[in-house]
């Protein structure tokens, strides 16, 4: 594979933020055939401008969209719309994996949640002063 292939658009930046991740398109239950959502409060792994890991043993099947709810340090909070675009299930045997989870691409957010969004993620690349 090319180099283009495997670069992202976006650098990520590690960062151990809350979410909430909640579906906007129903599953079906498949013992009952009812229509159902799924919401949980999760941890991020990491995130860019582009999307955020998302740490959690409960994947969402790729492709579906997610109202992504992440809370900033010093109380803001970011409110976008996101799709699943890789899940990667427990593998370990004790049920823990550092790397289980999901990647979230943002897909609708307003210009002001973007840039409260880019300004985290700036500020989380800057070198610490010595």
């Amino acid at each position: 594979m090319s180099d283009d292939y495997n670069r992202r658009r976006y650098d990520r930046v590690p960062a151990h933020l809350p979410i909430r991740i909640s579906t906007i398109d129903p599953e079906t239950d498949p013992w009952t055939g009812k229509p159902f959502f799924r919401s949980s409060r999760e941890w991020s792994g990491n995130v860019s401008r582009g999307g955020v890991f998302v740490r959690t043993r409960e994947p969402i099947l790729p492709g579906q969209r997610v109202l992504v709810e992440l809370d900033l340090p010093g109380g803001d909070a970011i409110e976008a719309v996101g799709r699943v675009a890789w899940t990667r299930r427990i593998l370990s045997p004790d049920g823990e994996d550092p790397e289980a989870g999901l990647g979230l691409q943002f897909i609708g957010a307003t210009g002001e949640q973007m840039t409260l969004l880019d300004t985290y993620v700036r500020h989380l690349e800057e070198p610490t002063a010595a």
